[in-house]
């Protein structure tokens, strides 16, 4: 498999809804970061589906490079 492009070299701050279905953009090509937009089609990328348990904060990677996806682990400081 290819490595995703580095769509961001600083997480998205976004207010995740409990029980709220989301799609994070795994290949890095979406422009609607760090969400999926279908831009991966053609590729053996596919999103990553995501649900948090309360409503909160999270900081979501667009370097996709985290080794906690879809959460930015800091990873971006190397790019």
């Amino acid at each position: 498999m290819d490595l995703p492009k580095i769509a961001g070299k600083a997480p998205i701050m976004f207010d995740a809804q409990k029980d709220k279905n989301y799609a994070w953009c795994t290949c890095g090509l979406s422009e609607n970061q760090p969400f999926c937009n279908g831009a991966h089609k053609g590729t053996d990328f596919v999103p990553q589906i995501c649900k948090e348990t309360e409503d909160k904060k999270v900081a979501l990677c667009t370097c996709k490079l985290t080794s906690n996806a879809p959460y930015c682990d800091g990873s971006h400081k190397a790019c």
